[in-house]
């Protein structure tokens, strides 16, 4: 039997990077799958390729209307077994003193309030027993500087995560916050620029070289955490930070 055969699962920043891979591979255990995102387009090739019965919805997580509406959408066939809270933007890279502060809100936004938005509108729906995985990163494990704005809100997403853990024990549902390392992604590359100040690769080899394993992880290594996360295989896991870093935050 397929890890997630027959569960419902709705995956925000599903068109792309992360959100992606880890529809791919929840269909491929046997999930119905529901994205949220922004990027209609992309999220509509996302559908075709996943195929029937996968569906999509546009909402920025920060608008609680719109994320209401999208959850409706998500459950009309029914129950939510599984929410993956992925979202993100990567906020400015600059010194608190020059941190823009309407950046560094819309940051804090997008990560925290966003994954807010989508536990309060999921969990009425979400079946008991379910499973809750909010992306976070290394960096909601330990710090740098120059990004206070996105450190911030991965810390916050954890704070969250374990209030939230403790208030749905009862309902057997598990909240947990899965910390990627650097990652292949088109995210992961305008961070490690904007950081280093150099191109693509040369920005990539910098980065390589900073957890132990020195490289960065596959999409797909992620999407294979969130599904152990998602699944119930880690039925006696919640309020867990699960660092799938390459040793980076150890």
């Amino acid at each position: 039997m397929a890890r997630l055969d027959g569960k419902s699962t709705l995956i925000t920043g599903g068109e792309s990077g992360i959100g992606l891979a880890t529809a791919r591979r929840f269909v491929a255990e046997g999930a119905r799958v529901f994205l949220v995102g922004l990027d209609e387009g992309l999220l509509k090739e996302a559908v075709a390729e996943l195929g029937a019965p996968h569906g999509y919805a546009v909402a920025d997580v920060t608008d609680e209307d719109a994320v209401a509406a999208a959850v409706r959408i998500a459950t009309e066939a029914g129950p939510l077994d599984v929410l993956f809270s992925n979202a993100g933007i990567s906020g400015a890279v600059a010194g608190i003193a020059d941190y823009p502060s309407d950046v560094f809100t819309r940051t804090l936004a997008v990560h925290v309030t966003g994954a807010f938005h989508m536990i309060k509108h999921c969990l009425p729906v979400m079946r008991d027993g379910g499973s809750i995985v909010i992306t976070s990163s290394v960096v909601g494990l330990i710090g740098f500087g120059g990004l206070c704005g996105y450190i911030a809100a991965k810390h916050g997403q954890v704070g969250l995560m374990r209030a939230i853990a403790t208030e749905v024990a009862p309902r057997r549902i598990r909240v947990n916050t899965l910390h990627p390392g650097p990652t292949s992604t088109a995210f992961q590359d305008e961070i490690e620029m904007a950081a280093t100040g150099l191109p693509q690769a040369e920005a990539a080899a910098v980065f390589d070289d900073l957890p132990p394993l020195h490289r960065h992880a596959d999409p797909t290594e992620i999407a294979a955490a969130a599904l152990y996360l998602a699944s119930d295989e880690s039925g006696y896991v919640t309020r867990t930070t699960l660092a799938v870093d390459g040793g980076l935050a150890g």
